[in-house]
């Protein structure tokens, strides 16, 4: 069982980046390993440090004045390959939220899969949370899984967003995929008791 997903509040990430792609996500050459631990370390690997391996100062992972557990992408976030490293890269760096105006499909999935939330929201929206984080870094936003609803904590301003209803129970009761069912075996049980 994994934790349970309900509200967050958070300062943001920005990454004022649009059509990232899962090999800007995690590079192929990460792809080696078969567990979920250590993707973080790569995430953005090519963007976050030069050929040397030194952090690249002018990368937003590598400016302290930017933390949390919320990324703030741009548009068409996640195209590319279906790998789904990427979402376990996301995931082990320590992001529990992404919110952008528009996610590649597999993408989406992979990452409800690994707990992190995918936000949807209007392009107007995404420009105002971008503009609030420049000017104040220390702006934090709110979001309000049971609700479905995100807040710009420092303009008031919200948005509902969509989710699977199956993914958000998952997500709301610390279940992955197989403990969702082995928590519904009695129901199952019953189901094929009374057919028999």
């Amino acid at each position: 069982m994994k934790e349970k997903f309900s509200t967050i509040t958070s300062t943001c990430v920005p990454l004022p980046m649009e059509n990232v792609d899962t090999d800007q996500i995690i590079p192929a050459r990460f792809l080696k390993a078969t567990s979920r631990e250590g993707f973080g370390d790569n995430l953005f690997r090519d963007w976050r440090y030069d050929s040397d391996g030194n952090p690249r100062p002018d990368f937003v992972l590598n400016d302290p004045t930017y933390s949390g557990c919320i990324l703030v992408a741009g548009k068409n976030f996640g195209s590319g390959s279906s790998r789904e490293h990427a979402a376990w890269a996301i995931h082990d760096y320590g992001f529990r939220v992404v919110i952008s105006s528009f996610f590649a499909d597999i993408h989406k999935q992979n990452e409800l899969n690994c707990f992190v939330l995918p936000v949807t929201v209007s392009e107007e929206f995404l420009a105002e949370l971008f503009a609030t984080i420049s000017a104040d870094p220390a702006a934090q936003v709110r979001v309000d899984l049971p609700s479905q609803t995100v807040t710009n904590i420092s303009t008031g301003r919200a948005e509902t967003f969509d989710i699977n209803p199956y993914k958000k129970q998952c997500l709301s009761e610390g279940l992955d995929d197989v403990e969702y069912l082995l928590s519904r075996r009695q129901d199952t049980e019953a189901w094929e008791a009374a057919r028999r």
